[in-house]
């Protein structure tokens, strides 16, 4: 733990908060909010200023064939398993300054204490950027760490279009056309550890006045779109005993689906994020209408209850127009791994910092990691709970105090 502490004494408060500013001016919108895509001008642009940062730690730089981006500070037995840190440079379309980036940016930050501090680690210690994590320009998201991990290949997310009809393929051949500069590393790979830092994005460790959540797992997910297909007719001549409504037979299902996924102890989650009628006149009765659900929960049997049952409900609901329901995206529940937290635990202990063990109620990238990688992660406060939002917000001091854990945390599993 000694030299843990030492490698977290040396990470910059000042240091970091620059370099996290800095990032946020790419992509910058208004109310010190950030739109930042997966594989455009914007991400390369910001890769390109991490880029910099780690070399100047020590660090070597290398691209694999989804995109994501690795910084690497080779250890004393270089032939040893990498422990892993980092998360994703993407933003939401009206996304804050922390989500994801906060993951990479405190991971050169260590890179940088461990330069600072003069401490060699036994194993190599690896920074990962993650390819489009957010799903917000190509659905699902986490193709870069699903990729990497094994569950999927590259070429099964080619021909997903973003809504300018831009394929993932073709957009992954651009963007590494323009790092073919940067050395090429396979796709995969063992590792000995990887540890997410994250903002919470939720109110837990705020309202109860903690530094650091040690999260314990994530809940799974489930990702639908449904499709109701109705007859678009004229508003003022069709009666409405004649009609196939798509809109109203949407609205009769979404107000059965919110009586399936109703609980007491608010624990499941059921969101319809996007909603589109056509043909979108004022005057005409919808003829089609697609909508997507997002479905979460920590127990895998009740996740795989309630969503099997999604199917049969929304098409007795839309009667009598027809509904077909696609399954987008499937993640079961996921519990991290306990050696790590205990690790993490200690480290907050030497430290000095307040902690909690939590699950995570948001997705992410350690979720597909952790299939094939033994995972844990930290979190750091949000205020007020606000993430993918421009309000989004942490403090300098509460995001150095994440990074020490994890400096330490890194240390341990690296020693």
């Amino acid at each position: 733990m000694e030299q843990g502490l030492r490698v977290a004494a040396a990470v910059s408060e000042a240091r970091q908060w620059d370099r996290l500013m800095e990032l946020a001016k790419i992509g910058a919108i208004p109310g010190d909010g950030v739109n930042r895509q997966a594989l455009t001008a914007l991400d390369r642009a910001a890769r390109r200023l991490a880029i910099g940062w780690a070399e100047a730690a020590g660090a070597t730089v290398t691209v694999d064939e989804a995109a994501n981006l690795w910084f690497r500070l080779e250890g004393r037995d270089p032939s040893a398993a990498p422990v892993i840190t980092g998360s994703h440079m993407d933003s939401q379309p009206a996304g804050g300054r922390f989500d994801g980036i906060y993951g990479v940016v405190a991971g050169l930050e260590v890179l940088s204490a461990l330069r600072d501090s003069g401490v060699t680690l036994e194993r190599p210690l690896e920074v990962v950027a993650w390819t489009n994590e957010e799903g917000s320009r190509f659905s699902p998201g986490c193709m870069g760490s699903m990729a990497w991990a094994g569950t999927k290949p590259v070429s099964a997310f080619a021909e997903i279009a973003d809504a300018e009809g831009v394929t993932f393929g073709a957009a992954l051949a651009e963007h590494l056309q323009a790092e073919a500069d940067l050395p090429r590393r396979p796709l995969g790979g063992k590792a000995h550890a990887y540890i997410e830092a994250h903002i919470e994005q939720g109110p837990t460790l705020e309202s109860e006045g903690l530094a650091i959540g040690i999260v314990t797992g994530i809940q799974g997910s489930r990702w639908f779109t449904v499709t109701i297909t109705g007859a678009s007719a004229h508003a003022g001549t069709t009666p409405v005993s004649l009609r196939r409504d798509a809109l109203q037979a949407a609205m009769r299902a979404i107000a059965a689906l919110n009586a399936l996924t109703a609980d007491p102890t608010d624990v499941l989650r059921f969101t319809v994020g996007s909603f589109l009628a056509e043909p979108g006149s004022s005057n005409s009765v919808a003829g089609r209408v697609r909508f997507t659900i997002d479905l979460r929960h920590p127990d895998d049997a009740l996740l795989m209850e309630k969503g099997n049952a999604i199917t049969a409900l929304v098409q007795e609901a839309a009667y009598p127009c027809t509904a077909e329901i696609e399954e987008r995206f499937t993640a079961a529940p996921l519990s991290f791994d306990t050696g790590i937290l205990d690790g993490i635990e200690q480290a907050t202990q030497a430290l000095g910092l307040s902690s909690l063990r939590m699950p995570s109620g948001a997705f992410h990238d350690a979720q597909l990691v952790a299939r094939a990688v033994p995972s844990a992660m930290i979190f750091v406060p949000s205020r007020d709970g606000i993430s993918h939002n421009p309000a989004e917000f942490t403090s300098s001091s509460q995001l150095a105090a994440g990074t020490r854990a994890l400096a330490a945390a890194l240390v341990r599993q690296a020693a």
